[in-house]
């Protein structure tokens, strides 16, 4: 076949045209353009080629070809029938996640809160960034210097603020604590702090701190401290990028074999208004894989720029051509070499890179997946797994854990934590799985929730056939379960068979591990975060006048006895309702339970 196509592609014609490639059954697998079509198709067959091009010849059957008048009306047929064919392996494009911004909203009292969805209504926009950890680091210091509200929707006049303002994270415009202002202020401050303009604000925490030693509030004077610590390095870290009115965008690229990640920013008015990721497979090479890319991506938008920034080394000229005489608009497609758009692609492409690890990363871990799909005889590849296991101590606080990992990697957004309810004190790990496999796929059927490939229990036999009995009960017998057993690795099935045991850096077995791992750590972590909640709500259900009820409350409003401790009685009073006496009483019950501990410590 292969010398049969070589020969077919020397009766070519050196013209421009689109050429067709099908498979044995007639469909058209791969779709491309060429200025001189002979010799286009001929570089197929010639000469030592990568590993994608030779997958791609290894399935061709025959190959067509369609001559045009020249190059560009070759792009605009070529554009034309990838959208109608869909070709295999040409660059197939799928919303990716974009990065996260934070935002602030456009309302008369505005919010400040992370998001990947930027809308144009106003609302202005910091980022994105790369590094989620960043986000927390920046809304921990808005929320701790600027008390604004976290309420959605419009501000609507309330009676009594809510627990944010008694811990100082909000200023409750809503109960006109505040009045416009003096709020806007404080956002303007948040605003400054995000744009890396933080002398004047690092000047007025240095005055804070000053007088809070002055008056011997040492706490206060270390707490300003950690936060002005905070502001430095948070002011070292934020590029700020002087973006001029007009309009562009920056378009890169990130390739690794048939893998490819494409980010946009695109840039209005001075503000970032999108940021968009798409993910594709092409066999294609990466200047052929861009320029479909931009036809694709640019060929039904609306809002067009004036000047494209891109990293991209296709046929810019050619591409600039589609714009004009296709969507009437003179664009610029410039790749700039240094300077300030150098470096905001740079940026740009960054976020492309930073895709196409992560996707490399899930790559690695299909071979165990593969394999694990032939030890367990699934008739897919077992992508979503989720794992189940259950934390108890001595009977108390029984809970449950459910992980759950797409491509062999946490997918943290879908875990689940279980109070187990059914146990009433007892020690039952089989009655423990029924309750929470029932819990979650019930849910699962009834709500029309992504199933599993696989489900893996903590565990040995008992506890697979008790989930393996719920699973068939709800309808899910076509979900496999298995255990995984810590002592030996072995690996238990459903029924009365014998488990196997895979030897040691077996890729399937290190799979297996990672999700069991992970839903035993994060059971556990659960159980203790219980327990010590419940230690802190005896506590304070042992003061006279403090049920269960105003335990909770106290506890949900201020977070620690160590914050009560510290809180006025006033604000204690309006949250336990037990009036100004009741909770001086508890302030000093609460005072002197933190003390008995610090002297125990």
């Amino acid at each position: 076949m292969y010398e049969a196509l070589k020969a077919t592609v020397r009766d070519f014609p050196g013209s421009p045209g689109v050429y067709l490639m099908r498979d044995t059954g007639g469909v058209i697998i791969y779709i491309g353009k060429a200025k001189n079509l002979k010799k286009r198709v001929s570089s197929y067959f010639s000469g030592n080629k990568d590993v994608k091009t030779r997958v791609l010849v290894d399935r061709i059957d025959r190959i067509e070809y369609i001559t045009t008048g020249n190059e560009y009306e070759a792009l605009l047929l070529e554009n034309n029938l990838i959208k109608e064919h869909t070709p295999r392996y040409n660059i197939n494009l799928k919303d990716g996640k974009s990065y996260p911004v934070i935002r602030i909203t456009a309302e008369p009292f505005p919010r400040i809160f992370r998001t990947r969805r930027i809308i144009q209504d106003g609302s202005e926009y910091f980022g994105p960034y790369t590094n989620v950890g960043d986000i927390d680091v920046y809304l921990d210091l808005i929320e701790r210097l600027f008390p604004l509200r976290k309420c959605k929707g419009k501000v609507k006049k309330r009676e009594h603020p809510c627990l944010y303002y008694h811990i100082g994270r909000c200023s409750a415009p809503c109960c006109g604590k505040i009045d416009r202002e003096s709020y806007l202020r404080h956002v303007d401050g948040a605003r400054r702090l995000l744009s890396g303009e933080t002398e004047e604000l690092l000047v007025g925490l240095r005055r804070r701190m000053e007088e809070a030693a002055s008056r011997l509030d040492f706490e206060k004077a270390a707490e300003l401290r950690d936060t002005i610590s905070a502001v430095e390095t948070v002011g070292k870290d934020q590029e700020v990028v002087d973006f001029s009115s007009e309009s562009r965008d920056y378009v890169a690229c990130a390739m690794n074999d048939s893998l490819c990640s494409f980010a946009v920013f695109r840039m209005r008015d001075g503000k970032l208004v999108g940021r968009d990721l798409y993910r594709g497979r092409a066999l294609s090479s990466e200047d052929e894989a861009f320029s479909q890319f931009f036809l694709r991506y640019y060929g039904e938008l609306k809002d067009i720029p004036e000047t494209v920034f891109t990293s991209g080394g296709f046929d810019t000229e050619l591409v600039a051509s589609f714009f004009k005489n296709e969507r009437n608009k003179d664009v610029s497609i410039i790749i700039p070499e240094e300077g300030k758009h150098s470096r905001i692609l740079r940026m740009v492409l960054d976020n492309a890179l930073h895709d196409l690890e992560k996707r490399l990363k899930a790559e690695a871990n299909i071979p165990g997946l593969e394999e694990l799909r032939t030890i367990l005889g699934l008739k897919k590849l077992p992508r979503r797994i989720e794992g189940f296991d259950i934390a108890q101590l001595s009977g108390k606080y029984p809970v449950a854990s459910m992980v759950s990992f797409y491509n062999g990697n946490p997918d943290k957004g879908s875990y689940r934590r279980f109070h187990i309810k059914t146990l009433e004190g007892k020690i039952d790990d089989y009655e423990a799985i029924r309750e929470v496999v029932a819990r979650r796929y019930t849910r699962v059927v009834n709500e029309g929730i992504e199933r599993p490939d696989l489900v893996l229990i903590d565990g040995g036999k008992g506890q697979v056939n008790a989930a393996r009995a719920i699973l068939n009960a709800v309808g899910l017998k076509d979900v496999a379960v298995i255990g995984l057993a810590k002592q030996f690795e072995e690996i238990h099935f459903p029924g009365s068979g014998e488990p196997v045991r895979l030897p040691e850096g077996n890729e399937a077995l290190r799979v297996l591990q990672a999700v069991r791992d992970e839903s035993h750590r994060f059971a556990t972590g659960f159980n203790k975060h219980l327990r010590k909640k419940g230690v802190k709500l005896s506590s304070l259900e042992s003061i006279p006048g403090i049920g269960a009820k105003r335990a909770a409350a106290l506890l949900s409003t201020f977070g620690s006895l160590e914050a009560i401790a510290e809180a006025s009685v006033d604000k204690i009073a309006e949250i336990a309702g037990n009036g100004q006496d009741g909770a001086a009483d508890v302030l000093q019950a609460v005072q002197d339970i933190v003390k008995k501990k610090q002297r125990e410590i």
